[in-house]
């Protein structure tokens, strides 16, 4: 066991000094993602210009929430890991995980892992530099438990947007091209994961209907655990619960593609 950690924490090491040589570009992206919350900011003060709840929430409260979602899309996001193992796959260069004792996924998530370290800490800071800015229209909720919680469900969600984006980089074993895949995916997560406005909006039975599935733990979830856009504490075990189902779903269907691929993969050359 100290063995297989040591392997993949050099792997993570590797990985967290190959994101580090990019760190400006990263810096640069978070940047520009706060002149996308110009634009939110913009367009829900309108929505609030004649009312001061929607949904039973404040500005302040809604805003809040996508604040949280572009820090937690930088923190978990998993940004090009599909056209990573697709490229590895296209070119070849998994041959060398088939004649070494190294898990392909385990390497992967590692990569994954590292990169998300940098991003996420790197995010913290246009966070820092705008809030004076952004401290008048942030409010965060004070119940102990969501912050208890909160890290189950960002690992979990971690896991869902990391094994998502494996499966469709799997695709690769049978499709040449999978960024058709690909945007249909990002396309339905950003709206069923809240990534345009808060899921709560939906009327009751479609919002339960999304509770139902994946994307709605991708991003969703744990940001309206930690804002508190989910204010029933009886609901957050069951959809812990779910969420912890889909990721075993995933896993397990990772690796069905993984063996299943492998069947239909030649290697040629020396």
């Amino acid at each position: 066991m100290l063995a297989l950690l040591t392997k993949y924490r050099a792997v993570f090491n590797v990985g967290l000094q190959s994101n580090l040589v990019y760190r400006v570009n990263f810096g640069v992206r978070g940047f520009f993602s706060f002149f996308h919350l110009m634009v939110v900011f913009i367009l829900w003060s309108a929505a609030y210009a004649n009312k001061p709840l929607i949904n039973g929430f404040t500005f302040a409260q809604t805003f809040t929430y996508f604040v949280a979602m572009i820090v937690v899309q930088f923190m978990i996001g998993a940004f090009n890991e599909d056209y990573q193992i697709s490229d590895d796959i296209r070119n070849g260069l998994i041959n060398q995980f088939l004649l070494k004792p190294v898990n392909y996924f385990a390497y992967r998530f590692s990569i994954y892992a590292s990169a998300r370290l940098v991003t996420g800490l790197l995010i913290l800071i246009p966070v820092v530099v705008t809030y004076p800015l952004l401290r008048h229209h942030l409010v965060m909720p004070h119940e102990w438990w969501r912050y208890a919680l909160a890290p189950f469900a960002l690992v979990m969600s971690g896991l869902i947007q990391f094994g998502i984006a494996y499966c469709f980089g799997m695709l690769s074993f049978w499709f040449l091209e999978i960024q058709g895949f690909v945007i249909l995916s990002m396309a339905v997560e950003t709206m069923l994961g809240g990534q345009i406005f808060p899921l709560d909006l939906l009327p009751n039975w479609l919002f339960n209907a999304s509770a139902a599935l994946p994307y709605f733990y991708q991003m969703y979830f744990p940001v309206a655990l930690l804002t508190g856009r989910i204010s029933d504490p009886h609901v957050i075990l069951p959809m812990l619960a779910i969420e912890f189902c889909w990721v075993v779903v995933i896993l397990l269907v990772c690796q069905l593609l993984w063996r299943r691929g492998l069947r239909l993969h030649t290697a040629v050359g020396g």
